[in-house]
C-alpha cells in the first residue's frame, strides 16, 4: 500500500489531463447523440442511419483505408529500405520526401485539385500529347474521383509512415543482418525473416496511427470533388455547419471513434509479440 500511493500521486496528473481531453468529451458527445428535448431518444441515430450519404461515406471511408493503408506501407517500406542502404544525397532524398508533412490537408488537395481539374496541368499534357482529355473529378466517373483521392492522400500520408518506419530501423542491429548473409540468406529474405520482425513495434503504432487518421480523411477529398465522394467526417462537417443538426453529426463521430477503437485494438491483438 505504501509504494501504491506514490505511483498514484505520480500519475494523478495524467489521468486528470486524459479524464479532461477524453472522457468527458466522450460523455458530451453521448449525451448529445442519445439525448432530445423529451429526455433520452434514438431519433438522432435513425435519421443518420435513414441518411443515404453516411452509407456511402462509411463504404467510401472503409474503401479508402483498405486501399491506402497498404499502398502506403509498401511505399514507405521501400522508401525507408532505400535510406537504409545510404545512397548519394540521402539526406537529400529524406527531405524531399518528408516535404508533404509540412503541408496541410486542405493545401494538399488544392495542389491536387490543380493537377486533376478539367483544366488542370493533367488534362493540359494530356491536350499537348493530341490525347483526349478526361474529367477526372466528374461526378459522373466515381472511379476516378477515387483514384485522385487515392493518389492525393498517398503523396500526402506515406512520409508519416516513413518517418516511423526509419526511426524504428535506427534501432535494428545490422549484425543479425550482415549474420544472415554471412550464412547464405539472400536480401529479401534477409529484409523477411531479420528486419520486419524487429520492426514489429514501429509498424504497429503506424498501422494504428495511420488507420485512425485515415478514417478522419476530409479535407482532401473536400477540396478535390466536394460532396461527390463523401466521407465519414465530412458528413460530421456537412450535418454540424451545412444541416445545423450537431447532434446528428455527434452520433457519425460516435461511429468514427468506434471504428478508431475497433482498429486500434485489432491491430494490437494481431500484431502482439
Amino acid at each position: 500500500m505504501r509504494q501504491t500511493r506514490p505511483a498514484l500521486l505520480l500519475i494523478a496528473p495524467s489521468i486528470v489531463f486524459m479524464a479532461a481531453l477524453f472522457l468527458w468529451p466522450l460523455i458530451a458527445g453521448v449525451t448529445q447523440a442519445f439525448h432530445g428535448p423529451d429526455g433520452a431518444t434514438t431519433q438522432y441515430v435513425r435519421r443518420m442511419a435513414d441518411d443515404p450519404y453516411f452509407w456511402e461515406a462509411l463504404r467510401n471511408t472503409a474503401l479508402l483505408i483498405v486501399v491506402l493503408i497498404p499502398l502506403q506501407f509498401a511505399l514507405a517500406i521501400v522508401m525507408a529500405l532505400l535510406m537504409r542502404e545510404r545512397p548519394r544525397f540521402a539526406g537529400l532524398h529524406f527531405y524531399i520526401w518528408v516535404v508533404p508533412l509540412a503541408i496541410s490537408d486542405l493545401a494538399a488537395g488544392l495542389v491536387w485539385l490543380s493537377i486533376f481539374t478539367d483544366r488542370g496541368y493533367l488534362n493540359s499534357v494530356l491536350d499537348g500529347l493530341g490525347i483526349p482529355t478526361y474529367s477526372w473529378l466528374s461526378f459522373e466517373h466515381p472511379q476516378t474521383m477515387f483514384l485522385a483521392v487515392v493518389v492525393a492522400e498517398l503523396w500526402r500520408a506515406t512520409s508519416l509512415v516513413f518517418v516511423i518506419v526509419i526511426a524504428g530501423l535506427q534501432g535494428v542491429p545490422r549484425d543479425y543482418d550482415e549474420a544472415a548473409s554471412v550464412f547464405g540468406a539472400t536480401y529479401w529474405q534477409r529484409v523477411r525473416h531479420v528486419i520486419l520482425p524487429q520492426l514489429r513495434p514501429s509498424l504497429q503504432v503506424a498501422l494504428i496511427l495511420r488507420t485512425i487518421l485515415a478514417l478522419e480523411a476530409f479535407a482532401v477529398a473536400q477540396a478535390l470533388t466536394g460532396r461527390n465522394f463523401p466521407l465519414l467526417v465530412g458528413e460530421t462537417y456537412q450535418w454540424y455547419y451545412q444541416l445545423q443538426n450537431p447532434n446528428v453529426a455527434t452520433a457519425i463521430a460516435l461511429v468514427v471513434l468506434a471504428l478508431s477503437i475497433v482498429a486500434a485494438v485489432g491491430y494490437l491483438r494481431l500484431m502482439r509479440p
